[in-house]
C-alpha cells in the first residue's frame, strides 16, 4: 500500500469514526424531549446551545490548526466528545440541556475544523479528490451511530452511549496520531488576523451558497426523528430510523460526489443536488401518504450530500496561506446554519406545524442554486 493511499483511508476512518457519537445524540433527541417534558418551542431553545458553543470555538480551532496541528487537535477531542456527550443525557431541565450542548458543541468545532483542514491540505499537496468521500464516511458514521441506538433498546441510555463512543474515541485516537504530518500542518506561526474587508468575497458567496444545504441538513438531523414520530402510531418506536434513511442517503451521495464532480462538474453538480433536495422537501411539506415520507428523507439526504464538501473544497483552494482560517470561517457559517436552522424550524413547528417549519427551507435552497457557480474552481 502507497503512503498516499494509506493516509487516504486513514483520514476517512477518522471522517467514520468523529460522527458516531453525533449520531447516537441525534437518534437520543425524542427520549430526551421527552424525558425532560419538553415542547417542541423549549426543545428549540435548548438546541441553540450547540451554535452557541459551536460558533466562537470554530475561530480558536481555525488558530489550532496552525499552532498544533488537526492530528494532534483530532486526539485530543475525540476522547473529549465521550465526556461531554453523557452532558446532555444528565440534564435536569432545559438550562442545564442547553449548558450541556454549549459543552458538546465547543468539542464538535474542533473536530469539523480539524477534519476540513486536514483533507483540504490532503487533496492540495497530493492531488487527489478524497473530500466528498471523506463526508461520506461522515454521514456513515452518523447513520451507525443512530442505528446502533435504534437496536438497543433495552439497553440502558448511559451504556448505549458508552457502547458506541467509547470504541470511537480510542480508534479515532490511533487513527488521528497515524495520519501523515502534512506541510504547513504542525508547529508554525499563525498567519496575522485579517480585516473583515480584506476578505475573499467569493468566500462570502460560497458560504452563502453551503448556508442554504446545512440548514437543510441540520433541520433533517435534529427534526427527522420527531417528524417521524408525530406520524407513526402512538407507541411506535422506530421513529430514529429517519435519521438512519436520512444519513444513508447523505453518504451514499457523498460516496459518488467525487465521480460526480469529475463527470459533471462543480457547477451542474451542485445544482443537481440542491433540486432533488427540493423535491425530497416538497414529499415531506405535502401531505401524503406516510410511505412517501421515507422517499422524502432519502431525497433531502441524497440532495444536500455534496454541498458542503465542494464549499470546503472551494475555500480550501482559495489561499494557501489562509487556508486553515478560510475553512474555519466557511465551518462558522455552515455550522451555524446545521445547528441555528433546527430551533428555527423548531419554533415555526410549536406556533404552526412541522411541514410549516420545514417549507421555510426552500427559499434557502433556492438562494443555493444560483450561487452554486461561485463552488466552481479558479
Amino acid at each position: 500500500m502507497t503512503g498516499t493511499r494509506k493516509t487516504i483511508l486513514l483520514t476517512m476512518a477518522v471522517f467514520a469514526l468523529e460522527p458516531l457519537p453525533f449520531g447516537a445524540w441525534l437518534a437520543l433527541i425524542p427520549f430526551v424531549k421527552e424525558q425532560l417534558a419538553l415542547n417542541k418551542a423549549q426543545l428549540a431553545i435548548a438546541l441553540l446551545g450547540l451554535p452557541v458553543g459551536v460558533i466562537p470555538s470554530l475561530q480558536v480551532a481555525g488558530w489550532l490548526m496552525t499552532r498544533v496541528g488537526p492530528r494532534r487537535v483530532l486526539a485530543f477531542a475525540f476522547p473529549a466528545q465521550v465526556l461531554v456527550l453523557f452532558l446532555p443525557l444528565m440534564a435536569t431541565g432545559l438550562l442545564s440541556l442547553f449548558l450541556a450542548l454549549v459543552c458538546f458543541g465547543c468539542v464538535v468545532a474542533m473536530l469539523q475544523v480539524g477534519l476540513n483542514v486536514y483533507a483540504g491540505r490532503l487533496e492540495k499537496q497530493h492531488g487527489v479528490t478524497v473530500m466528498s468521500r471523506c463526508h461520506g464516511f461522515w454521514a456513515l458514521g452518523v447513520m451507525v451511530g443512530s442505528l446502533l441506538i435504534a437496536i438497543m433498546p433495552g439497553t440502558p441510555v448511559m451504556l448505549a452511549v458508552a457502547y458506541i463512543s467509547v470504541p470511537s474515541a480510542i480508534f479515532g485516537i490511533w487513527a488521528a496520531l497515524s495520519l501523515e504530518q502534512l506541510k504547513g500542518q504542525e508547529g508554525t506561526r499563525a498567519p496575522p488576523r485579517r480585516p473583515l474587508l480584506s476578505l475573499p468575497p467569493r468566500l462570502g458567496l460560497i458560504a452563502v451558497c453551503t448556508l442554504a444545504v446545512s440548514m437543510t441538513e441540520g433541520a433533517m438531523s435534529d427534526w427527522a426523528a420527531i417528524y417521524l414520530a408525530e406520524r407513526l402510531p402512538e407507541g411506535a418506536t422506530h421513529a430514529g430510523v429517519a435519521v438512519s434513511i436520512f444519513a444513508g442517503f447523505l453518504a451514499a451521495g457523498r460516496f459518488l460526489g467525487d465521480t460526480g464532480k469529475d463527470r459533471l462538474g462543480v457547477v451542474t453538480l451542485a445544482r443537481c443536488a440542491l433540486g432533488v433536495a427540493a423535491i425530497g422537501l416538497a414529499l415531506l411539506i405535502i401531505p401524503l401518504p406516510l410511505w412517501t415520507s421515507y422517499v422524502g428523507f432519502a431525497l433531502v439526504g441524497l440532495g444536500v450530500s455534496v454541498g458542503f464538501p465542494l464549499g470546503v473544497s472551494a475555500a480550501a483552494g482559495l489561499d494557501d496561506t489562509y487556508e486553515g482560517p478560510n475553512i474555519a470561517i466557511l465551518s462558522t457559517v455552515t455550522m451555524l446554519g446545521f445547528l441555528v436552522g433546527p430551533p428555527i424550524i423548531g419554533t415555526l413547528a410549536e406556533l404552526f406545524s412541522l411541514r410549516v417549519g420545514l417549507a421555510a427551507l426552500l427559499p434557502g435552497l433556492i438562494v443555493g442554486f444560483f450561487l452554486a457557480k461561485s463552488l466552481k474552481p479558479g
